[in-house]
């Protein structure tokens, strides 16, 4: 049977007229029986033609549609007084959201929000470190070679173990050494400073890897750094220094391979001041440059840790 369209009226919600009802007028509806109201005359006159279209969504897309209508007609309706905090509201959220987000991406922006600005020995140490030259760097790094830095072949100390054997048996704790007078560590526990875990060495050839000596300052990176340029017994005394050795967690030492700080940090945050105050001071101790975005990297954790101290050799 054809409806009859020539009197809207007719079936408009009692006290809106059809114009009020859908275009939101000043009689606009404040309750679940004028939605119903509406939503009758849509889907049983037809509605305009985009509204028409409705009848075929899920009904709980209808639901959606009127909520937000619903929700959009009380904001229109609120007092002014409402809506301006609404707004403040919006404008504190997005501005809380953008300070903590920007610096992160701008340098600048980080500058001037104090994340550069730090105190300290490190830090002062930090700010006396020669910059390095990008191209440069690249130049070099392609003449790098890690066994120019004599890593475990030499025996500073003459007590006839390697830099690997002295390292393990100052960081580990509850040592058993191959036999009595032995410098070789058999077995220890590390509190591993990387990964804040506790790990059970005990030397073998599927075991010892668990365990490995990490270079805090990475050979490839002191190489570009100005090593390249040293003598070889230079390089052989950094290589095996133990100012700049540490006993870690062996996944750790993988993961982070040659990067400096700008690329890889301890996972424990409570380290990560320390580790990177050694990397400054093994800069220091041998004059190496620093890139800007590795300095950078040091000062934002740095600024998390006031008065961060230099470690003594």
């Amino acid at each position: 049977m054809n409806r009859d369209h020539s009197s809207p009226q007719a079936s408009t919600p009692q006290g809106m007229t059809p114009a009020s009802a859908l275009a939101g007028g000043d009689a606009i509806p404040h309750t679940d029986v004028d939605m119903l109201r509406i939503h009758d005359v849509i889907t049983s006159r037809g509605g305009p033609t985009r509204i028409s279209k409705s009848r075929t969504l899920h009904r709980s897309c209808q639901w959606q549609w009127q909520w937000r209508l619903r929700r959009l007609w009380r904001f229109r309706n609120a007092r002014p007084l409402g809506r301006l905090c609404a707004l403040i509201g919006v404008a504190v959220v997005a501005g809380i959201v953008a300070g903590l987000m920007l610096p992160k991406f701008s340098d600048d922006i980080n500058d001037l929000s104090g994340g550069y600005h730090v105190t300290g020995s490190a830090a002062i140490a930090l700010q006396l470190l020669e910059m390095s030259e990008s191209k440069a760097a690249k130049t070099v790094k392609a003449q790098y070679d890690r066994a120019s830095f004599g890593f475990r072949q030499t025996d500073f100390d003459g007590n006839g173990c390697d830099a690997r054997d002295d390292v393990l048996a100052r960081d580990l704790t509850s040592l058993k050494f191959a036999h009595a007078g032995s410098c070789i560590v058999q077995s220890g526990i590390l509190n591993d400073p990387y990964t804040a875990q506790t790990i059970d060495f005990v030397r073998g050839p599927k075991t010892s890897a668990a365990v490995q000596i990490d270079h805090v300052v990475a050979l490839e990176n002191a190489w570009i750094s100005g090593a390249y340029a040293w003598t070889k017994a230079e390089r052989y005394r950094f290589g095996n220094d133990p100012y700049n050795l540490l006993a870690v967690d062996g996944s750790s030492n993988q993961e982070k391979g040659s990067s400096s700080a700008a690329y890889w940090l301890p996972s424990s945050k409570t380290y990560q001041c320390s580790y990177v105050s050694r990397q400054i001071g093994v800069k220091t101790k041998y004059r190496l440059t620093i890139a800007q975005s590795e300095k950078q990297a040091m000062l934002v954790v740095l600024h998390s840790c006031p008065h961060q101290e230099l470690p003594k050799e």
